[in-house]
């Protein structure tokens, strides 16, 4: 092998177990930090939610996007199984809800439609779901980030083994000269 071919190969190695250990530092640091950061929010689930998290900590992302549904659940009980989209903007007189500014009641106060309460209800249940979510999504990259930086280290291993040991690639061609050599003295 020469030289430029083995420098080159120990180069990559060591570019590749650095890109590894980098990757599955950074992801088990983001994954501590998402967990951390569940952990000061001190969620308990709810007795009728999942048993993985009914009546405990809701302290990793797993966790969270069980919440998260839990949350939909009781968000769909509370306004009769209708969401966001299917509620009326307003609310009529008699309490009904309407999209019609027209048929909606008049706020005396501010003299403009009665919005429909129920529907903020939807709206903090989102903004509560997708925090909850993003938790899982940022625990599930932080774990492929953990995976691919062993993946990296791993080949970065053998690479680097390879290319110290000479390589099997780089002694075929000198097996098959030797061969043809032995064949022509033989010949001869």
């Amino acid at each position: 092998m020469n030289p430029i071919t083995k420098y080159g190969g120990i180069v990559a190695s060591i570019v590749l177990i650095a890109f590894g250990v980098g990757s599955v530092v950074t992801g088990l640091g983001a994954r501590s930090d998402v967990r951390e950061a569940l952990k000061a929010e001190r969620i308990v689930g709810t007795p009728d939610m999942d048993a993985s998290i009914a009546n405990k900590p809701v302290d990793t992302g797993e966790k969270a996007k069980l919440f998260a549904e839990g949350m939909r659940l009781h968000t769909l009980k509370a306004t009769g199984d209708q969401t966001y989209s299917q509620m009326g903007h307003y609310l009529t007189a008699a309490g009904k809800p309407t999209d019609s500014e027209k048929a909606a009641a008049t706020d005396p106060k501010s003299g403009k439609p009665v919005e429909n309460e129920a529907r903020s209800i939807w709206v903090t249940e989102t903004a509560l779901a997708t925090a909850l979510n993003t938790s899982f999504f940022a625990e599930s990259v932080a774990k492929f980030a953990i995976v691919m930086g062993a993946a990296l280290l791993l080949v970065g291993i053998g690479f680097l083994v390879l290319t110290l040991r000479g390589g099997w690639v780089a002694t075929a061609p000198e097996s098959r000269r030797s061969k043809l050599a032995k064949a022509k003295v033989a010949a001869a």
